[in-house]
């Protein structure tokens, strides 16, 4: 049977009907992909973890992460053409004790990160989903605490225009903060609060309590001394920024400005928590990065690389030696030592 044509009221209202239809689908997706943790869960590779692979952990050219075997005594030097990969993608990788963190880009239409964080099985443990550009990932010793840092806004410490965001997660009783904007800060001895505070690059004592980041106000940077349990922060000292705690934890490396504009600002320097002294390394370069420790008395660390948008990881002396810089790894960034057992 032969149905009449609709009128062009009916029509009309169908089409409108229909356009309703589709736009609560929509919404509802869209709601949905922002109550859950934006994709699939982080997958390692079969057979691989923390314990059978240790050494050195980076992040390889398009975020893939491997694990290059690294000795501390003779040479020390990681073979990359032994390196086995993961299976994870990240911009950001960091690992110690039980625990792992991956921080990577989410697509969306607002920029997003997402962080995943791992156990010693390299299997996702927990997602979160906040927003800013990867930039910074630190996991305490034991593994306990897990912390992050993301530009919300530019892309470079060294322009004006740069806001950063950093959370930490307790992986043992799953309490999140997502801003620690929130800290009470003891700014020089007195109570500081100004709507300008940005803190970045954190690292964890031993204690799984104490920390350590940068802050910055008024376009000054401090080195903080953060508490979790009273949540409270003092600052240390100025201009230090991206501080990484030494194994032993009596020192902290950081890069410090030593010069204006963003042409070379910086040069890495180890401070001395007990005497409170610095000393610069003999790296001369400008590192833009938090190094890390591959043992009590080498940093690691990334530097530009040859080709555009890559990078290679280089080591120093952590202290005053004539020693200079050593290449590690090339097209590498994000070092990270891992020991078996943890």
């Amino acid at each position: 049977m032969t149905l009449p044509p609709l009128s062009l009221r009916a029509r009309i209202i169908a089409l409108t009907a229909a356009t309703a239809v589709l736009a609560t689908v929509a919404v509802g997706y869209t709601v949905a992909a922002a109550d859950g943790d934006g994709g699939p869960e982080s997958v390692a590779a079969p057979g691989l973890t923390l314990d059978n692979a240790p050494g050195l952990y980076h992040a390889a050219r398009k975020g893939d992460v491997r694990s290059a075997p690294y000795s501390s005594s003779g040479t020390g030097a990681a073979d990359g053409a032994r390196s086995r990969n993961t299976g994870l993608s990240c911009d950001r990788f960091y690992a110690s004790g039980r625990s792992a963190v991956c921080i990577a880009s989410h697509p969306g239409i607002s920029q997003k990160t997402k962080v995943n964080v791992l156990d010693r099985e390299l299997n996702t443990r927990k997602t979160v989903v906040v927003g800013g550009i990867p930039n910074r990932a630190r996991v305490s010793p034991s593994g306990r605490m897990v912390a992050w840092t993301l530009f919300v806004s530019g892309d470079s410490y060294a322009s004006s225009s740069f806001s950063t965001r950093s959370g930490i997660l307790d992986t043992r009783t799953g309490y999140l903060v997502k801003n620690v904007e929130t800290l009470q800060l003891y700014l020089e001895g007195r109570r500081y609060h100004a709507p300008d505070v940005n803190y970045w690059g954190i690292t964890f004592a031993d204690d799984d309590n104490r920390f350590y980041a940068t802050v910055a106000t008024k376009g000054k940077t401090y080195l903080v001394e953060g508490d979790i349990k009273t949540w409270k922060a003092r600052t240390l000292r100025r201009n230090a920024e991206c501080p990484s705690l030494s194994p032993d934890g009596t020192r902290i490396a950081f890069k410090k400005r030593v010069r204006e504009g963003a042409r070379n600002p910086w040069r890495l320097h180890v401070l001395d928590l007990r005497t409170m002294r610095e000393t610069p390394v003999a790296e001369t370069r400008s590192v833009d990065d938090q190094a890390a420790w591959l043992d009590d008395s080498t940093l690691a660390y990334a530097l530009p690389g040859r080709a555009k948008g890559t990078s290679d990881i280089w080591t120093v002396p952590a202290d005053a030696s004539a020693a200079g810089p050593s290449l590690l790894l090339s097209d590498a960034s994000s070092p990270s030592m891992v020991v078996a057992g943890g």
